[in-house]
């Protein structure tokens, strides 16, 4: 089993590999050649009864299939799980190096992993936010109307006016909060004024001291950087001292990194935020849109979108290389959890009115 799990795993470093280009398709082969050292292990343990080896386990399997087909950070994510769960650390017949470099792997796949996060982590932020606050409030809004006992056409009018006015108001606050983030940071980001302006200063160095010490240097650090910006040094002298490291000429085939990427842009935020509410806020709304009505509909409702927040929490638990099913149960344990109250206050008010 051994054996044939680290040629899976070498193939699925090499088919992520074919999706990569520059660092990262290196770092992932090689992954594949360490992969294939563990291999030669297994191969010389065995020697003569080696012969066909057996299948790989099912997590490998269906990893290789998905690196093959997606390569996407969730398959990254799928392969950091799996490095952390290797079994050498307690097998005799594999080496402490063996043990150490599946350890090794696995901060490696999770540092790749990492950089597929940043990228998405802004855009996806608000698609989950949007779609388990589509399925909660939505849920509870129909579950509150059909407890007051209200007519199933007024129920489905409040679960499509809820779901538009959600989506409209979640997509607007997504673009008002991430737009408005991006300025606060970008007005926080220090120039680098000091790179021009040290060294025509007529004064001495207590201005570019106040200058380093209010980025949040320490007084002895604050006073060797302007000292080194007023000239005393030749060399930048201890490149760790400075608080912005200075900017690289950009070049067309390296377009310039966004340093804000992890929040993510804000139309993108607002399109997401609307889109993906609009999806999970319509879920409890099919039952009375194919003309369930009563009970029957209420159980068609939480069913679907118990099944929807189960999914939801699933894929955060796999992007972050948590137990999905744990994720999963958490989700709709606090969604049914604001759905049932809902539920009781409007059979209490539905009681009260009649």
């Amino acid at each position: 089993m051994h054996l044939a799990d680290e040629r899976a795993e070498a193939a699925v470093y090499r088919a992520l590999a074919t999706k990569r280009q520059g660092e990262e398709r290196e770092i992932l082969l090689a992954l594949a050649e360490a992969e294939k050292r563990h291999e030669n292990h297994w191969l010389q343990l065995l020697g003569e009864y080696a012969g066909q080896p057996r299948r790989a386990s099912l997590n490998n399997r269906v990893l290789g299939f998905l690196a093959r087909h997606f390569g996407s950070v969730f398959v990254l994510a799928l392969a950091q799980r799996s490095e952390a769960r290797s079994p050498y650390a307690t097998d005799a017949d594999a080496t402490p190096a063996m043990a150490a470099d599946e350890a090794i792997h696995e901060e490696v796949v999770r540092g790749l992993a990492t950089r597929g996060r940043n990228r998405l982590s802004g855009t996806f932020r608000a698609a989950v936010f949007g779609a388990n606050d589509g399925l909660v409030s939505n849920l509870s809004l129909v579950m509150g109307m059909a407890g007051a006992g209200l007519a199933p056409h007024l129920v489905l009018l409040a679960g499509v006016a809820g779901l538009l006015a959600g989506a409209l108001s979640m997509g607007a606050g997504e673009y008002v909060s991430v737009r408005s983030q991006r300025e606060l940071l970008s007005a926080s980001r220090p120039t680098q004024v000091t790179l021009s302006a040290a060294k025509a200063l007529d004064i001495n160095a207590n201005e570019l001291v106040l200058v380093y010490r209010a980025r949040g240097m320490s007084q002895a650090d604050a006073e060797h950087r302007a000292a080194e910006r007023m000239g005393q040094f030749d060399c930048d002298c201890d490149p760790s001292l400075s608080y912005q490291p200075e900017p690289r000429p950009s070049t067309k085939k390296e377009p310039e990194a966004d340093e804000h990427e992890t929040i993510g842009t804000a139309l993108g935020a607002a399109l997401s935020s609307f889109c993906f509410f609009a999806s999970g806020a319509i879920i409890p709304v099919l039952p009375y849109l194919f003309g369930l009505t009563g009970l029957s509909a209420i159980i068609v409702a939480a069913t679907l979108v118990g099944l929807a927040l189960l999914a939801t929490g699933a894929v955060v638990g796999l992007l972050s290389g948590a137990p999905p099913l744990s994720r999963g149960m958490r989700q709709l344990l606090i969604g049914f959890g604001a759905a049932a109250a809902t539920y009781l206050l409007g059979l209490l008010f539905g009681t009260t009115s009649a």
